[in-house]
């Protein structure tokens, strides 16, 4: 009896010690979390620093169609012989790019799809997020479960060995599976510990992937349903050509074709056409007007074949990202299918563990009546226990592999943060 009362002392601490995950703590949704994350993710605001950053680039490359007008204002005053002159002048002049055989059209275009990749990258550091966010998420859901479940097994276990207790006291059970019954009691206190510390480790991952600056308790509020589970095989090359790692691939080729005519262009004369207006005087406010108007040509005619390379450099940078565009398709769309099968896997799956338990759990009410009257062995009812413990386990990871599949197939699909 004494026995008895110190393993009871030692369940009414542990359970005290347990508690509601969820109690006192910040409660987020799947929702909340996408909500946040798009606002303070890091990733997400240096993503968007590049978009501004090409855009900028496109206006000073353009800026060169656009007259280039500069204003001058000077005074001076010279000494020689015991002789002082004062000069003051104030003026305008201005250039206008006429011709350079498109070169600079040609770099605004590039700069045009260079804004195009930086969005591309933009969506493809989205999809990244959100599939690192959702993964946070979910393994917070799964060790909140998993805490559930380990107190649920605590109390197998210690109902095993309240029963087991008193079968030894009496005479009917020998002491190796009393000791039996306390190690299996001890190593699921130990899971509960074990699992409060991985619940710990999850919230810091998902305030990571949310963007705060500090942890704070929180508690992942969501079901292990699987929404977007596909059933019928999609189009994998319709799918490919709206994943932004390949769209982003399209739009460097398209700025490095650009970029090609522009080299071709370095062939081509440059004219530029000028014009200013000034007036100049001993005197403040100078009276002395001039003016010119101007038109000037220039060709290099020797450059140790300084184009041509630029050209062949050009070229070759096409024909890269031409071939990384059809590898990154090929990729994809492997991708892709890889991913669906692994979700109508985990889904089948999450079916068969779930009957598992259902199983497991109806050969443990039996087992355990029967035991209770010595109709099966000690040996024979732990097994039986023991494969409870496990189908509990095993559904729940079954069920969060489901989760974490639907992510990579969202993900592989190309689908940003806000696609939910």
């Amino acid at each position: 009896m004494k026995l008895m009362s110190a393993f009871i002392l030692g369940v009414i601490f542990l359970i005290a010690g347990a508690g509601n995950i969820c109690a006192a703590q910040e409660i987020l949704t799947w929702g909340a979390c996408i909500q946040e994350a798009a606002k303070n993710h890091p990733d997400l605001i240096a993503a968007g620093q590049i978009i501004k950053q090409s855009e900028a680039s496109k206006q000073q490359t353009a800026s060169g169609l656009f007259p280039q007008i500069t204003s001058s204002l000077s005074a001076q005053t010279a000494q020689s012989s015991g002789q002082e002159t004062n000069t003051y002048s104030y003026g305008v002049s201005g250039t206008q790019l006429l011709f350079d055989g498109i070169k600079t059209i040609n770099n605004v275009n590039a700069a045009s799809e260079n804004i195009a990749s930086s969005k591309q990258s933009f969506r493809f550091t989205s999809v990244t997020v959100r599939f690192r966010l959702r993964s946070a998420f979910i393994d917070l859901l799964e060790a909140q479960e998993m805490l559930r479940i380990a107190e649920e097994i605590y109390n197998i276990r210690r109902g095993n060995l309240e029963l087991i207790v008193l079968r030894y006291e009496s005479g009917l059970e020998h002491k190796g599976a009393l000791l039996t019954a306390e190690a299996d009691l001890a190593q699921a206190r130990y899971g509960i510990s074990q699992t409060k510390r991985a619940v710990q480790v999850a919230q810091r991952e998902l305030v990571k992937e949310m963007g705060r600056k500090q942890l704070t308790p929180l508690c992942a509020r969501g079901d292990f349903q699987v929404k977007d589970n596909a059933p019928k095989e999609p189009d994998f090359e319709l799918l490919a050509k709206n994943n932004p790692s390949l769209q982003q691939l399209i739009a460097q080729k398209r700025s490095a074709e650009f970029s090609l005519k522009s080299a071709y262009a370095n062939f081509y004369p440059e004219i530029t056409g000028s014009a200013g207006a000034s007036r100049t005087g001993d005197r403040w406010s100078p009276q002395d007007k001039q003016w010119d108007l101007g038109v000037s040509l220039s060709l290099p005619l020797f450059e140790g074949g300084l184009r041509i390379a630029q050209v062949s450099q050009a070229r070759a940078l096409v024909k890269q990202l031409e071939a990384n565009q059809r590898s990154a398709l090929d990729n994809v769309i492997l991708t892709l299918q890889q991913n669906w099968a692994i979700l109508q896997d985990a889904i089948e799956n999450v079916s068969v563990q779930n009957k598992a338990l259902l199983a497991a759990q109806e050969r443990s009410k039996i087992a355990q009546a029967q035991y209770s009257v010595g109709f099966v062995s000690f040996d024979n009812w732990t097994i039986i226990e023991d494969n409870l413990v496990k189908a509990k386990r095993d559904y729940l990871y079954a069920q969060a592999a489901a989760l974490l599949a639907e992510a990579k197939w969202i993900q592989a699909k190309g689908e940003v943060l806000e696609y939910g």
